[in-house]
């Protein structure tokens, strides 16, 4: 689906792309070069590798260049000379002089204090003042201009939303600088870029600070107010008061007072003496717990200090109900008021803590008052000992105070290697998540062969309807990618009740979609056509399904890192020149969010991180043209060890086992490009689907379930009829198929649903 929350895949970065992620997919501009050359510029963005070389988006038909955003400049109706008026900039612009804020630029990111891919409604600042709802962006404000960055995933979404006043960088394209090199381009030397320093990772506000320095420009940190705040006022939503829950034993694996020690071993080893914990998810994972302050991710909004004899807890305690209260003492931990972080740091510095910070996750306004705080204590002890030393740089004798340890969380990496009971949630959750789908495909044909005007949203909202109604449901993992036609092109598209589209029998239709389960996560993406699909739509659904079915069959050596599999996904495309403008995978936390890292299966090559047993990853390849059609299809897949005749090396080798048990369109195929064994994976696949999919509804026997398992076997229920459903070359002759069930038992139920069986069949979801 999107962008992932990990060290390689954040919301905002300084180089090229601006951008760091990851869904629902990982989405980023790719470069026409997958692996260009070693003379490429480089840029490096929080541990990320983006490519500055040229995109290259190519049409089935024929071969169609995208142009840079240089070229590309605002052709939205031919837009005024002069822009329109925009209250919000010239408010936000006329803040800029005021005393204690002096700035002659301020940027905008697109995250919260934490670093969070998805957001409270009240963090939205960069939505509000430039109107692009994109989930990642960065917007750039000078007193005479104002640009928005944001990555191949958004482009044609920012077209639409944004004003004339704003001018659209499409980030990773020739010709696109960074906004570090766009601020050195229209500011005066030695101007004044301001920043809220809890909306940047310490890591990128030190790689903006360098960059800007080329032209002498200071970048100034305003810790006390956030100048989009200022001009929000009463409008701005509340902060999120959700109750905090527990997230039980039997879904988590290890209680928390296991991980917390295995957390303080950690600390030990790495000679630290306390840690901050500031991503959302990795405070949910490590304490067990689940919240609701952010929409379609179940955590809260919190910090976690971890000592080695203790733990702290700051966030609101409203939200902390007498079963959290109780589950937090029983593993040690105490609360505090979640704006009490900075003091705390400031106590733990002044003890001489030494301080685990991710500086990639870590925000600059935490590190930052670290970092100060441990050189004004070394400077009372040079003082009191009459000592003397230049302490700016923080780089001084260990045994004269605290200077920290800087590297990854180790959290991340233990929460994306599931243990037994998170892959057993994942797994269940999937197979109600596979129910809820077969509803809801059977009914939306039915409507569209009845002549239903059905609009993107209304489909969205049903999907929704029958999800809710399977046990365990929580929430969707993230809005619905319902996108008809041109739509599905625009990567992440958010239909709107206003403006969305009718779903077209005419058009291909891709639904991206997934739910949170009390014991799961799930994200899986469906491509159909109600019609009758062109030869051009057949072969890239084609060729995509071949890239998905490679990604899934790859067996490989462990300590693989996932870029090694990204070219498998592309191979068919590339073949005839296609690409796509996305990573092929992201890793899936278990009831936790829909993006998480370390590990990944991308073109950015700059991610080391090895795939591992028990890793989730998202097999999501696809093909946009822009203004005609999307295609994508996607399924969860989790890493096992797989038996290999030989051992070279003595290492183990891994693949995957599927999670997703959903039907895939099989009219959209060409037959004539696929192999034999890729036509026996897709008849395997499928007889996994009714195997696995059915019997999470072997307790029911109305009507319903007997047209729902007609559908998920893909045959018909009778044993007069062959198996129609894949043989679909004659390579193999029809096997005659017989249902599981006792069919004289539903005799009348699969008699009622012949007509509507076969309207199914002839349609494609055979």
């Amino acid at each position: 689906m999107r962008s992932l929350p990990s060290r390689v895949m954040r919301p905002f970065c300084l180089s090229p792309s601006l951008l760091t992620h990851s869904s629902r997919h990982s989405f980023h501009s790719i470069p026409g070069s997958v692996f260009p050359s070693s003379r490429t510029s480089l840029g490096f963005c929080t541990n990320l590798l983006i490519r500055r070389t040229p995109l290259l988006i190519s049409n089935c038909g024929g071969g169609v260049t995208a142009n840079p955003s240089s070229q590309v400049r605002w052709n939205r109706t031919q837009k005024a000379a002069v822009a329109e008026p925009d209250e919000k900039l010239t408010a936000l612009r006329e803040l800029f002089s005021k005393p204690g804020i002096g700035v002659d630029a301020y940027i905008i990111p697109s995250q919260d204090a934490h670093q969070s891919e998805f957001i409270a409604e009240c963090y939205m600042r960069r939505a509000y003042i430039s109107g692009f709802t994109g989930s990642a962006g960065t917007a750039v404000i000078t007193k005479e201009k104002a640009a928005l960055w944001t990555d191949g995933r958004y482009f044609l979404q920012a077209e639409k939303q944004l004003n004339s006043n704003w001018v659209l960088m499409r980030a990773g394209n020739p010709g696109v600088p960074t906004t570090s090199e766009w601020l050195n381009d229209v500011l005066p030397p030695g101007a004044k870029v301001g920043i809220d320093p809890f909306l940047f990772s310490f890591d990128a506000a030190e790689e903006l600070k360098q960059a800007i320095a080329a032209k002498n420009h200071k970048l100034v940190y305003l810790y006390s107010l956030n100048l989009v705040d200022e001009i929000w006022k009463e409008t701005r939503p509340k902060p999120p008061n959700k109750s905090i829950r527990v997230h039980d034993l039997k879904y988590a694996g290890m209680d928390a007072s296991s991980k917390l020690s295995f957390l303080r071993s950690e600390l030990l080893g790495a000679g630290s003496s306390a840690i901050v914990i500031s991503m959302l998810d990795e405070i949910a994972w490590i304490l067990n717990l689940r919240g609701g302050d952010v929409p379609h991710s179940p955590v809260t909004y919190a910090y976690l200090v971890v000592e080695i004899d203790g733990a702290k807890l700051f966030v609101d305690d409203s939200k902390v109900t007498p079963e959290v209260l109780n589950h937090l003492k029983e593993a040690g931990v105490e609360l505090r008021p979640y704006d009490a972080i900075l003091s705390e740091i400031e106590s733990l510095a002044a003890k001489g803590a030494e301080l685990w910070l991710d500086t990639s996750s870590v925000n600059a306004a935490i590190a930052n008052t670290y970092k100060s705080a441990c050189n004004r204590r070394l400077q009372s002890r040079a003082t009191k000992t009459g000592r003397k030393g230049d302490t700016s740089n923080g780089s001084h004798d260990q045994s004269c105070g605290p200077s920290g340890v800087y590297r990854p969380s180790p959290i991340s990496l233990a929460k994306a290697v599931k243990n037994k009971a998170e892959l057993e949630g994942m797994q269940h959750s999937h197979l109600r998540d596979a129910a809820a789908l077969a509803q809801f495909w059977v009914w939306l044909e039915e409507e569209i062969d009845r002549g239903a005007k059905l609009t993107e949203v209304d489909v969205a909202d049903k999907l929704f309807e029958f999800r809710s109604n399977q046990a365990g449901f929580v929430d969707t993992s993230f809005d619905a990618i319902s996108g008809s036609g041109a739509n599905g092109a625009i990567i992440h598209y958010k239909p709107e009740p206003e403006s969305c589209s009718i779903v077209d029998q005419k058009k291909l239709f891709l639904l991206d979609s997934g739910a949170q389960y009390v014991d799961g996560t799930t994200d899986i993406t469906r491509t159909v056509h109600f019609g009758e699909p062109t030869a051009r739509e057949k072969e890239c659904f084609t060729r995509v399904l071949q890239g998905h079915i490679a990604v899934d069959q790859a067996v490989f050596p462990e300590n693989t890192p996932g870029f090694v599999l990204d070219a498998f996904a592309r191979s068919s495309l590339w073949k005839i020149g296609l690409d796509y403008r996305h990573g092929t995978g992201h890793g899936v936390g278990a009831a936790l969010n829909v993006h998480e890292g370390p590990q990944s299966i991308s073109y950015r090559y700059g991610n080391l991180t090895s795939l591992q047993k028990g890793m989730i990853v998202s097999n999501e390849p696809g093909y946009y043209e822009d203004h005609a059609f999307g295609i994508r299809i996607e399924n969860l897949l989790y890493v096992k060890e797989v038996d290999t005749p030989n051992r070279y090396g003595g290492i183990e080798y891994l693949g995957f086992e599927k999670l997703t048990f959903v039907p895939i369109q099989t009219k959209l195929l060409d037959l004539s490009l696929l192999s034999t064994g890729e036509i026996d994976w897709l008849n395997e696949y499928h007889s996994q689907v009714w195997e696995k999919a059915s019997a999470n509804h072997k307790t029911c026997n109305c009507p319903l379930y007997m047209h729902l398992t007609c559908q998920l076997q893909f045959c018909i229920c009778f044993c007069e009829l062959p198996r129609l459903t894949f043989d679909l070359t004659g390579f193999a002759p029809a096997r005659w198929f017989c249902s599981p069930m006792a069919l004289e038992q539903h005799k009348t139920c699969c008699k009622a649903m012949i007509p509507v069986v076969f309207i199914h069949f002839f349609n494609g979801f055979v």
